[in-house]
């Protein structure tokens, strides 16, 4: 058992009835109005198009708090913002917020930031034009790659996949081992020849590629991602399998990775495709008070299936998903919540 999954066992169990108690009788109908500003992503995103449906629900509920979308680079930068104090939520995707919990690689010190819901999850695209020479990871090497924008988890997990091809850098400190995975391959080695890895945003990354700049380009989002689907009106697309990668990942970083399938003709006339999944966080400092996290979770939850419309297909938001949260704990007001809604 993790330390974060007794963490909220103990916040679920003794002591919680005096909280949801003293929190019964906070009403989100009167008092002042609380501002609360989120970090999302590049605008015309998922994230920030997540931020701004969520900025409308909680608008429309009645409920005295302001939800105020914050246009970011995304999770790595989301994260930091939330550290510093400049938002009180952030969204950002699962293997970040991890990250910073525990002070691994993009974080220098455990990052004291709590999560309210896993949201949903994020599905890793690694798309090349279908004519191309591109047909696996490995013939990545010493070819342009879009790899996210400087800041995302995108590129994060970009990285983490390169890494394991051999295409990549050295890693940072390893975390300690885990049980090996029978079944995943071994590590490649180093490679002679590196991808040229290019930050670039999904817009930017899909104007390269179609323009021929770039061979191959990285995305981790909500499945269809619409601007990828246009794009496979325009160019015929090819998008290759990363699931022999998801125990290679497993094994260093934890479950926080997983693997799903890319359905067939999500993105026209495909097969299906086995790849990476991640979840997505929305997370809160741990100051942010908790009626109005309570607040924020009763909208969440009320207006799931507005929210997650615009960023991924078929999704469902339900309490026993959004409160696997891996390490990252979860906030006191959403473990309230949970437990006074859901029992």
């Amino acid at each position: 058992m993790t330390s974060a999954e007794v963490t909220r066992r103990r916040m679920m169990g003794a002591g919680l009835g005096a909280l949801v108690g003293a929190l019964a009788g906070c009403s989100g109908d009167s008092g002042p109005v609380r501002r609360l500003r989120l970090a999302t992503g590049p605008e015309g995103g998922p994230y920030n198009a997540f931020g701004q449906a969520l900025a409308q629900a909680v608008a429309a509920s009645g409920r005295r708090i302001e939800i105020v979308p914050v246009s970011t680079a995304a999770s790595v930068n989301n994260l930091r913002k939330l550290d510093e104090g400049s938002v009180e939520l952030a969204l950002a995707m699962a293997d970040v917020a991890e990250d910073a919990v525990l002070g691994r690689e993009s974080f220098p010190r455990p990052t004291p930031v709590t999560a309210l819901a896993r949201v949903y999850v994020n599905y890793t695209h690694l798309v090349v034009p279908a004519d191309g020479p591109v047909r696996s990871v490995r013939d990545l090497a010493g070819r342009p790659v879009a790899a996210g924008a400087a800041g995302s988890g995108v590129q994060v997990v970009t990285e983490r996949v390169l890494r394991a091809a051999g295409l990549s850098g050295p890693p940072g400190p390893a975390p300690a081992p885990g049980p090996a995975s029978p079944s995943a391959p071994a590590p490649a080695p180093a490679s002679a020849e590196a991808a040229d890895e290019r930050a670039l945003g999904l817009a930017a990354s899909v104007s390269a590629l179609r323009e021929g700049s770039v061979d191959a380009l990285f995305w981790s989002g909500g499945v269809p991602t619409a601007a990828l689907a246009e794009l496979a009106r325009e160019l015929p697309l090819r998008f290759l399998p990363l699931d022999d990668y998801v125990g290679p990942l497993r094994e260093r970083y934890g479950p926080v990775y997983t693997a799903v399938t890319l359905p067939a003709g999500v993105y026209g006339p495909t097969e299906p495709v086995g790849t990476i999944g991640v979840g997505n966080y929305l997370m809160a400092r741990a100051d942010v008070p908790q009626d109005a996290v309570r607040d924020l979770l009763r909208v969440v939850f009320d207006r799931w299936r507005d929210l997650l419309r615009e960023v991924t297909a078929g999704a469902r938001l339900e309490p026993r998903f959004a409160i696997s949260t891996g390490e990252v704990p979860l906030h006191p007001g959403a473990v309230a919540h949970y437990r006074s809604v859901y029992g």
